[in-house]
């Protein structure tokens, strides 16, 4: 299990109030609320002290425990931001993707949040209603789950990337079929074309490193063509971004890919609207359609409603109707309570467990100070500062990062990439910035030449 799993306790803080009392009581304070009397014999006044519940780090966000009969996991969670934090650094920390954490948050800049803004993380699933047998994947909601089959009481859960529109997954029955750490990359002609039309020319075949984008770990599917893999642009995660294959976290694929067996069977879904009956309550978990889907998103409603009707019944309980159609309307990915006089996302959100803030989100990016001697690029100038933010940020979160800044410069926002190690690795970042933002950016050579 890795810390991620593992919740953490934060010391207690004592309120002044408390610290008036002296140092003397100081050992008396650790047990929380204490009652103290002896201290005042002569009229036995009472002082009561409260201290603050003690935030966790972190909450399960992988590997749950299944019960039989149940089909819900997790709990939701919440965290307030920090300067310089982003919802995908959060997401990533907390195993969720960039669609988790932004349709949950739809109040909150993804890449610009203010500092202090309330972030819940959407920690809870409701399982697809499939078998509970290797790997099944939702694409709906952009995540897999992963049943052990010597663990019949587990199941595993990530976050994942997609095909995007024109290059969409494929639905189906299929099976891992063969496992490959280190892969190399042989790049299909398909892309060769789509590449060459914006004008990059790539190798036919990319070898393991920080360039190929099956990062890793793969494991190719019987589907031909079609693999669950790594990815060296980890911030796609929760995203239509892909040619088809299923991407994970680097590493949330180094796990599962030491878990998973040639042959295991994998079931590759579509489920936007998800119930679950859980501790004698019933749940509602909606996402939007993906586009594909988007013509029979009537009859999708139509089918799940035609099923809460028939559990409604089967319990003896009565729904709220009109909170469905809210559920469905929302579509926010967050499970929701839907019997007469439950709580609503609102309430749910305000009793989710309150995290502390880690010093640092995992894999966080950390920018190098930018020298007069260093390779550079003006990548972009703005009047809004919150534009240049995002940019800056956005390049940051790169695979491979291309480190960048936003810094003031008269009456605008400039950002600035770099620090390069030459002019090589300058070029090639403008080149990206060309292909992944199609913005024509400016090369900046040193301002003062390195002695070394």
């Amino acid at each position: 299990m890795t810390s991620l799993e593992t919740s953490r306790i934060a010391p207690s803080k004592i309120k002044k109030s408390a610290l008036s009392l002296g140092l003397a009581f100081g050992i008396m304070l650790l047990s929380g609320c204490q009652t103290l009397t002896s201290f005042f014999p002569e009229d036995e006044k009472t002082v009561t002290i409260e201290l603050p519940e003690p935030q966790p780090e972190a909450v399960v966000t992988h590997e749950f425990e299944l019960p039989d009969g149940e089909n819900m996991v997790g709990s939701l969670a919440a965290i307030e931001t920090r300067e310089n934090d982003v919802l995908p650094d959060i997401a990533r920390h907390f195993g969720l993707g960039y669609n988790d954490i932004s349709v949950a948050n739809s109040s909150v800049s993804p890449w610009t949040p203010k500092p202090g803004s309330r972030v819940l993380l959407p920690v809870q699933f409701i399982l697809p209603d499939s078998p509970h047998k290797g790997i099944a994947l939702n694409l709906a909601n952009m995540r897999l789950f992963y049943y052990p089959k010597k663990q019949p009481n587990k199941v595993y859960t990530y976050p994942v990337g997609i095909g995007r529109q024109g290059w969409n997954t494929p639905m189906g029955q299929t099976s891992i079929v063969a496992k490959d750490a280190n892969p190399s990359w042989t790049v299909p002609e398909s892309i060769h074309r789509e590449h060459a039309e914006k004008g990059d020319t790539l190798p036919k075949v990319v070898r393991s490193g920080p360039d190929n984008p099956l990062g890793l770990y793969a494991m190719r599917l019987g589907f031909p063509g079609y693999l669950i893999h790594g990815t060296n642009k980890p911030y796609g995660i929760g995203m239509q971004i892909s040619h088809g294959c299923v991407q994970l976290y680097p590493e949330d694929i180094e796990v599962l890919f030491k878990k998973a067996t040639v042959g295991m069977p994998v079931r590759i879904i579509h489920q936007p609207y998800l119930t679950a009956w859980h501790q004698d309550m019933l749940y509602l978990e909606a996402h939007e359609p993906l586009p594909k889907w988007e013509k029979q998103k009537a009859s999708l409603k139509k089918q799940v409603v035609k099923k809460l009707h028939e559990v409604s019944a089967k319990k003896g309980v009565a729904v709220d109707w009109e909170k469905v159609e809210r559920i469905l309307q929302r579509s926010d990915g967050i499970p929701t309570p839907i019997l007469m006089q439950s709580p609503d996302v609102e309430e749910m959100s305000a009793s989710a467990v309150q995290l502390r803030h880690p010093e640092q989100f995992y894999d966080q990016p950390v920018v190098e100070e930018l020298k007069d001697s260093d390779w550079s690029i003006l990548v972009a100038s703005f009047n809004d500062e919150t534009k240049a933010q995002q940019l800056a940020t956005m390049l940051n979160h790169q695979g491979p990062i291309i480190p960048a800044r936003k810094v003031p410069k008269d009456d605008e926002y400039q950002v600035i990439a770099g620090p390069f190690k030459n002019k090589k690795e300058m070029n090639a970042a403008v080149k990206r910035i060309k292909m992944d933002f199609e913005i024509n950016s400016e090369p900046l050579k040193p301002r003062i030449t390195s002695m070394n």
